[in-house]
């Protein structure tokens, strides 16, 4: 069992070497690797940094002769990702561990996010009180906060380093000896929010009595990443994409994007998908007193006291439903475009809060017009009748088994 312990052994050696030697106490192997570029390495390493830059097509005298901090962390994060994929590949690297403030998180999860799901992760960060997000990505990084500066070894580093080494032997013979996964059914994945939950809820039920295994995401931003990055892996049969709404939080400026990426991966790896309109209804904010003041006059809900929700607009819905079409129209799979006539999400429906004929017309004549050759299937339904959750589970597991 080997674990790699990232950190710029310049000013992280010494609580490197604490928690690699606390590692080996614990019966795990431990290498350094240094990712540092302008000090001196306080011990030695067991993949040097010039080998990390090599990796990043550069040397470690060019980042030095153009003493450029932003461009060296850059290119330490990339040759770290290489170096660990590498040894990964070699079936060298049973865990990843990384030591650092700003800079030495970005290097070291960038090595962690390229490795698969599985391989523990731990990363002993200053940032890891706050939004992690930018750094853990769709991945499962454990980040652990380092209450006091990582620098030098006290009664407070000493206790969190120690946590961290204990996790990551923990991890690492757990994973040694965990039984196999038995299950060999085929995987769908799909996306679901609260208030598209009756839908997805029923149409895995379809799925799973057809012999399925069901992965759902909550389509909150990093749900929708992590379902793309899985599909990109080719662990996905069939994408029962219900729920679109992250998509409307990239157009409007929402806290819950998945980034332009969004409806990308399935298309691109031929997986056939079923996809849906599910809360495009709604973008996406903290608590009323966060959102920006270009939205004044819209008109909005508040879900709970942390999430408020603002109604998209006959313009906006016209522009998911022609982004939606774009996205289909490329796909290399079976795709089909399904539409809930009467609503979109548990309050886009006759009487509820977003109850807008006006928007949802907008979005569906945009689809109408702009589907081409992709299939398109009309129901006169509300998108959590079960009537539309079990149609539209049927029809995904007809293409997938096509």
């Amino acid at each position: 069992m080997s674990v790699y312990i990232l950190a710029t052994l310049d000013t992280k050696g010494v609580e490197a070497a604490f928690v690699r030697d606390r590692l080996v106490e614990l019966g795990v192997s431990a290498l350094l690797v240094d990712t540092g570029c302008n000090g001196e390495p306080a011990v030695a390493a067991d993949v040097s940094r010039d080998e990390v830059f090599r990796e990043a097509g550069t040397s470690l005298a060019e980042m030095r002769r153009r003493g450029d901090r932003g461009l060296a962390v850059t290119n330490a994060a990339l040759g770290a990702m290489r170096v660990i994929q590498k040894l990964h590949a070699a079936g060298q690297v049973d865990g990843v561990l990384g030591l650092g403030g700003s800079a030495g998180t970005t290097i070291a999860t960038s090595a962690m996010r390229a490795l698969p799901l599985g391989v523990p992760k731990v990363m002993v960060s200053t940032l890891a009180s706050g939004q992690v997000r930018p750094w853990v990505g769709d991945k499962d990084i454990w980040m652990l906060n380092s209450v006091v500066d990582i620098l030098g070894i006290n009664r407070i580093s000493r206790i969190i380093l120690g946590e961290a080494a204990a996790a990551m032997a923990g991890m690492v013979r757990g994973k040694s000896i965990a039984k196999p996964a038995t299950s060999d059914r085929p995987l769908i994945a799909a996306t679901m929010f609260g208030v598209t939950t009756p839908c997805v809820t029923r149409a895995r039920e379809v799925l799973e009595a057809a012999g399925f295994e069901v992965l759902v995401f909550h389509a909150t931003g990093n749900g929708g990443q992590a379902m793309e990055s899985l599909i990109r892996d080719g662990l996905i049969a069939g994408v029962l994409d219900i729920t679109t709404t992250e998509l409307a939080d990239e157009l409007v400026g929402g806290i819950l994007t998945a980034g332009p990426d969004r409806l990308t991966a399935a298309g691109l790896c031929g997986v056939p998908q079923v996809i849906s309109v599910g809360a495009l209804d709604m973008v996406n904010f903290g608590p009323p007193d966060t959102v920006l003041t270009e939205f004044n006059g819209r008109q909005f809900y508040r879900h709970n006291p942390t999430v408020t929700l603002m109604r998209t607009t006959s313009a906006e819905n016209r522009q998911l439903g022609e982004e939606i079409c774009r996205k289909a129209a490329v796909a290399k799979g079976p795709t089909c475009l399904m539409l809930p006539l009467q609503g979109v999400s548990a309050i886009d429906r006759t009487g509820q809060p977003f109850d807008d004929p006006g928007a949802r017309t907008a979005l569906f004549d945009a689809i109408r017009e702009h589907h081409g050759s992709v299939e398109l299937i009309e129901f006169d339904l509300h998108i959590n009748d079960a009537a539309f959750a079990e149609a539209s589970a049927r029809k995904l597991i007809a293409m997938v088994r096509m």
